[in-house]
């Protein structure tokens, strides 16, 4: 695929050095185009290092332009994607201003355009900025939602630009033929491009063959909190944005989808049926009264152990409680053994060590189908990305480093490719 870049004026434009790294090893042909104020933040020289490609910075150069380069620039490529989009340039577009190289690209352009805005929170949430942003969409461009978090403003909130590989994924995923992200061909290569953070933007991930229509999918997710007092609670780090997009993904494909979600703020995926629980108790009941189900998806991190609840807030001056544990029941070992037992059983392990040796022991011992395995003692939790081993009785299947929502659209693909290759229920 070839794609023109333009890379506009902010802080984020550093990115567009590793997002170029990462289309040129997934063998695509990059064209970059750097605006003046993204000049400030890197340099032609490097792009072009980086692109093997020559670097177009102004309109007025006299021999491209003698050539009508502005209009063979948005012409030759595949897709026309803005990385980072600024609040300016993202203005200049929503109105069709073409006053410089990178818009007149922009307005010459017959091609698929996607923009990666990055921008202060405040100017990302400004009633000017989503105005433009809704013009855009209408016009049929591709906006890639910015992700929260810290700016290098020191604010906290949505604008910061999502990592390269998510804005890699999305560019490629408008377009049909080499390089769309489908599940059947996640086996091309370590860098194939995934479904991006916001797929809900970009409609539901692309299946070849069957589909998950009539049946009903399982899914725990997020934590369990075990009440120490009314005030205090044991609990963990699941986000529960893992089990949020299996959810999701299942829902997209067809299923029928029960979504049994521990304490977490998440929305609730389109199509997706969710029960809010709190305790490891609550879970485990929540699951016997959803079955039966043809798969469950055990992502939920439960508690191992809970005690029994202060019914007074426990005072710092009374010393440090005695706290009695027990343990909370084994949902999946329970499922497993289950006259309703589903089709396809599988659970999730959190390791911090020995991660093939101790998810596989966990199948055996949980008579589960199947585990993922991911390594947590590399900050998964809470965090957009994620590693895991597939673990089954064939032996160990490793993935690479992809979004959640990546990696639950390729367990969902495993998932129909295995149902479809059993009979079916009677």
């Amino acid at each position: 695929m070839k794609i023109l870049l333009i890379i506009g004026g902010g802080i984020a434009a550093y990115k567009a050095s590793e997002l170029i790294r990462l289309f040129r090893k997934a063998g695509h042909q990059v064209t970059p185009v750097l605006t003046a104020g993204g000049a400030h933040f890197v340099t032609p020289m490097t792009l072009a290092a980086l692109a093997e490609s020559p670097v177009y910075t102004s309109l007025w150069d006299l021999k491209d332009e003698s050539e009508m380069g502005h209009i063979q620039l948005s012409r030759a490529a595949d897709v026309v994607l803005v990385c980072p989009a600024t609040a300016d340039l993202i203005a200049k577009m929503a109105a069709g201003i073409a006053d410089d190289l990178a818009t007149t690209l922009l307005l010459a352009t017959d091609k698929p355009v996607v923009i990666a805005p990055a921008m202060n929170v405040r100017m990302w949430l400004h009633p000017a900025t989503q105005r433009n942003i809704a013009q855009l969409k209408a016009d049929g461009i591709t906006v890639i939602d910015p992700d929260d978090g810290a700016m290098a403003c020191g604010e906290f909130g949505p604008g910061r630009l999502p990592e390269p590989i998510d804005v890699m994924a999305a560019t490629l995923a408008i377009l049909p033929g080499t390089g769309r992200w489908q599940p059947a061909g996640l086996t091309e290569g370590p860098l194939q491009a995934e479904p991006p953070l916001h797929q809900a933007a970009l409609g539901p991930p692309a299946l070849t063959g069957e589909d998950l229509t009539g049946h009903h999918i399982l899914v725990t997710a997020g934590p369990t909190h075990e009440p120490i007092d009314p005030v205090r609670v044991i609990a963990n780090r699941s986000s529960g944005k893992q089990g949020f997009a299996i959810a999701a993904a299942a829902a997209a494909v067809g299923a029928r989808v029960t979504l049994i979600a521990g304490p977490v703020s998440l929305p609730t995926p389109g199509g997706v049926a969710r029960i809010d629980v709190e305790t490891a108790d609550q879970m485990a009941a929540a699951v016997e009264a959803a079955l039966p189900a043809d798969v469950a998806i055990l992502v939920a991190a439960v508690a191992d152990w809970k005690v029994t609840p202060s019914p007074v807030k426990l005072k710092k001056g009374d010393g440090a409680p005695a706290l009695t544990f027990s343990p909370n029941p084994d949902i999946l070992a329970t499922l497993a053994a289950s006259p309703d037992r589903p089709r396809l059983l599988i659970g999730f392990a959190a390791e911090t060590n020995d991660l093939v040796a101790n998810a596989t022991e966990k199948r055996i011992r949980k008579d589960a189908d199947w585990i993922i395995a991911n390594d947590v003692s590399r900050d998964v939790m809470g965090g957009s990305h994620n590693q895991v081993h597939l673990i089954t009785a064939d032996g160990d299947d490793p993935w690479e480093v992809a979004t959640k929502e990546a990696v639950a659209a390729r367990l969902i693909a495993r998932i129909i490719q295995t149902l479809h290759a059993k009979t079916p229920l009677t």
